[in-house]
């Protein structure tokens, strides 16, 4: 210690150390609103440590001038403190153990504001106050440090969800408000005269709206078409309105419109309109990044830990591919963030998320949220060549992650809606379409077969809303896989043990093709999309790669080929991992479900639905319709006989390390209740 304490090398070194984790992040305070011990009890939670619930706001600053930070679109324009740094601040939630823990924080991304993790690993609530409230405590029986935080500025304000809080750009020192163009673009499922500016995601508004800043704008235009790249057709002026119906009363508004004659079901409308006063969106990433950072090196910690991973689902999956693209895993003092992602049913997306006017809560849908800057080069992990311009050179999703030396491990993980709806082919093609990509060793890919973009409970009951599909969705659970991911990763990066391989569909084994190519079964009143979701080259006006979408609708260029999985005999997915119900089919799960006539435009894919369609129970029930699919009876002597053929395939998802061993006995009560609802007399259409 004598010969550590007097090295000049060992002291500068100490020094530099003591600096970085000073300045590696910017949290200025934290502002704990309640805290609520968890003590578990009961037999199923046994080994489950106690759990202290915080609930907070982290206020933070970051330098505008740092090279870390320059991403941020429109930084510069921001107010500043005293000390030139621009504040902002977010939502916490945190579950801290109170007993021993693993040393390793897992952040849930929230989607929309709203937790969900907690609970569709462990089974209980996605926000506990009690034992009561944890399921089987698996998560937390690992000893985690669990957190959510807050990213997303246009998050609805509904109790519970978590916000980003951040500030306003401003043109110069006059602080003179920014004004352009922004567009909302959504398809009724049934009619109506009023219609919000927000993201309407189902039945609420997933992200809240920037109003109309100069409602007789003549820039302001609306217009409507019958499919995603249909022609537009202008909807005069004079027949629409911004304003609302309150009780029975036209009310004049900026954060609705009104068309006299009335929205129709299935019809895409588009509204172009003028606003003012850009939200510094960028800013979440920074939140996600310096939060993380201060858990693993502050001694003002509220829950240290030596490891951190984030996990998101669906637009966070997308929020975690930018988060990368955009070179947010290294601090300001260029220390790694996050040395975990796992990106869940992201496909091949990214986001709104760092424009200015940037609106998070847009996704890419079927018929909604149509060509916003989501399915755009680059798609892939590793560099590659982007054919729409090759001159460009060659770009990857972990481009500057490499350079800085912050690359985490990674999975990306999809069901198979993700081939339909969310492009998800590009992320291990060329973009192109015509070879399959290298991934980076840093990289799993995981294809689960037969899933929707989210589970249903089992039995599957038909959608509301704008979710109302020809055939039931595919009840598959993602539960398991979760949990072994989340295992697996901590594995990884804990202790260097290699994760499962990567399983998804390629061309060079045929089991990834062209739509046209398809070889689905001649399952009646089960016909396959015309189309599925693809990347396109799109064009937001000449500064939108730094920021500024200027040109809305965009230029819509070339389309980057997807492709799907090819299916077997009985139209399930090849080359995923498949859980027994794919292996030992009882029912065809395909990552499609068209939309039903009652809510609008039959031939356009379902937004996240899969399809569920059980086999037949009989062969003569399966001659009579005319259904090429062996019938139940024809492959089982009953239910012994498929249980035996269940477990055989089970026990190999075990093995293999896809699936956890502890899990493998509620999978086999499942395959029960599966048997006897399917086999059951009575018609399983919806």
């Amino acid at each position: 210690m004598k010969l550590l304490r007097n090295s000049p090398a060992i002291l500068v070194f100490l020094v530099l150390f003591a600096c970085a984790t000073e300045n590696f992040a910017r949290v200025l305070r934290v502002e704990v609103v309640t805290r609520t011990p968890i003590t578990p009890a009961g037999a199923g939670l046994v080994s489950t440590p106690a759990y202290e619930k915080i609930e907070a706001r982290v206020y933070f600053a970051v330098r505008p001038g740092d090279p870390h930070n320059a991403p941020v679109v429109d930084l510069d324009k921001a107010p500043r403190n005293a000390a030139g740094e621009v504040e902002f601040s977010a939502d916490l939630f945190i579950l801290r153990p109170l007993g021993k823990s693993n040393g390793t924080l897992l952040l849930e991304i929230p989607n929309r504001g709203g937790k969900g993790l907690l609970s569709l690993v462990d089974g209980g609530k996605a926000d506990p106050e009690s034992a009561d409230d944890l399921g089987d405590g698996w998560l937390l029986r690992q000893g985690f440090t669990f957190a959510s935080l807050g990213w997303q500025w246009d998050a609805s304000p509904d109790p519970g969800n978590l916000r980003l809080y951040a500030p306003i750009a401003y043109e110069g020192k006059a602080q003179k408000h920014i004004t352009g163009l922004l567009r909302d673009d959504f398809t009724p499922s049934e009619p109506a005269t009023d219609w919000p500016l927000g993201h309407v995601m189902g039945t609420r508004i997933g992200g809240t709206e920037y109003p109309a800043a100069a409602p007789d704008d003549a820039r302001n235009v609306l217009t409507v078409r019958d499919s995603p790249h249909g022609a537009r057709h202008l909807i005069s002026r004079k027949d629409w309105s911004f304003a609302h119906l309150v009780n029975g009363q036209l009310t004049a508004s900026d954060r609705f419109f009104h068309l006299n004659s009335g929205f129709e079901k299935g019809k895409i409308y588009e509204l172009v309109y003028v606003v003012q006063d850009p939200v510094v969106a960028g800013l979440g990433f920074a939140a996600v990044r310096d939060f993380v950072s201060w858990e693993k090196h502050s001694k003002e910690a509220l829950a240290p830990v030596k490891y951190a991973y984030a996990a998101g689902i669906s637009q966070c999956g997308r929020f975690l591919r930018d988060f990368l693209y955009q070179g947010f895993n290294a601090d300001e003092s260029s220390l790694m963030a996050l040395d975990g992602v796992l990106a869940h049913v992201g496909g091949a997306g990214r986001g709104s998320f760092n424009y200015r006017f940037a609106q998070p809560s847009r996704d890419a849908q079927p018929v909604s949220s149509i060509d916003w800057p989501t399915d755009i080069f680059p798609f892939t992990d590793s560099p590659e060549q982007d054919p729409v311009t090759p001159g460009n050179g060659k770009f990857g999703l972990l481009d500057t992650a490499t350079a800085q030396h912050v690359v985490p491990r990674i999975f990306f993980s999809h069901t198979s809606y993700e081939y339909w709806g969310r492009a998800a082919s590009l992320i291990h093609t060329t973009a192109d379409g015509k070879q399959d990509a290298t991934i980076s060793p840093h990289v799993r890919i995981y294809f689960y077969s037969g899933l929707q973009h989210f589970s249903v409970p089992f039995p599957p009951t038909q959608g509301g809303g704008d979710r109302q599909g020809q055939q039931l969705p595919s009840p598959l659970p993602i539960r398991w896989f979760w949990r072994a991911m989340i295992a697996n990763m901590d594995a990884w990066v804990r202790a260097g043990i290699s994760p499962p391989p990567s399983r998804y569909p390629l061309l060079a084994k045929s089991t990834l093709v062209p739509l046209t190519r398809l070889n689905f079964p001649a399952i009646p009143g089960l016909t396959p999309p015309s189309t599925a979701a693809q990347g396109w080259d799109l064009d937001f006006g000449p500064n939108w790669r730094g920021g500024i979408l200027s040109q809305q609708p965009p230029a819509v260029g070339p389309a980057y080929p997807t492709l799907v999985p090819q299916v077997d005999a009985n139209g399930n997915d090849l080359g995923g991992i498949a859980l027994p119900e794919i292996t030992v089919p009882l029912a065809t799960y395909t990552g499609w479900n068209l939309r039903t006539a009652a809510i609008g435009a039959p031939t356009e894919r379902t937004a996240f639905l899969g399809s569920f369609v059980p086999l037949r129970r009989t062969s003569a029930e399966a001659d009579a319709a005319h259904d090429p699919r062996a019938a139940v009876e024809a492959r089982y002597a009953g239910y012994d006989a498929y249980r035996a053929q269940f477990q055989k395939a089970l026990d190999l998802l075990v093995k293999e390390r896809y699936i956890l061993p502890e899990d493998s006995a509620q999978l086999m009560e499942r395959s029960r209740q599966e048997w006897d609802w399917i086999t059951a007399p009575g018609s399983k259409k919806p």
